[in-house]
């Protein structure tokens, strides 16, 4: 029996595979548990729509993360600290802090966790900052550093 799966199963295969699956174990555990439901017409159509579906939606992201990296080329955010004597700052500045400001300066929503810094930034100064914002595309973003 032709079975379509609706979950990754670790013995079977990955969500949306077509698998070959005995009658019995088809009847008995795949299709009781709604692991898989059997490979019809009408489910074999539904799979290429939702296979279909996501495809766009998967370059739709894809595009909108490019015109993000393109906006985020040409912006510089401003990150306002405490400072002390030679430019050194108290503490350093964090990913959480570069996102609330361009949040703040510009609306843009940046997930702290994909700021990439090159080192801890504790001095003032201009840096570049690297945003993983698809596995597909990273942008730079330009992050001064000025005192408070």
């Amino acid at each position: 029996m032709k079975i379509i799966l609706l979950q990754d199963e670790k013995k079977l295969g990955k969500k949306g595979d077509i698998i070959e699956a005995s009658d019995g174990y088809a009847r008995n555990y795949i299709l009781p548990k709604k692991i898989g439901v059997e490979a019809t017409a009408a489910n074999l159509n539904d799979l290429k729509l939702h296979r279909a579906n996501e495809d766009k939606l998967a370059k739709e992201r894809l595009e909108a993360a490019r015109e993000l990296a393109a906006d985020l080329e040409n912006k510089t955010v401003e990150v306002q600290i405490k400072g002390g004597e030679g430019g050194k700052i108290f503490g350093s500045v964090s990913s959480k802090e570069i996102a609330a400001a361009c949040r703040e300066q510009y609306g843009i929503e940046l997930d702290k966790k994909k700021l990439i810094l090159p080192e801890a930034l504790k001095s003032l100064g201009t840096y570049e900052v690297n945003v993983k914002l698809h596995p597909q595309v990273t942008a730079k973003l330009k992050v001064h550093i000025a005192e408070a």
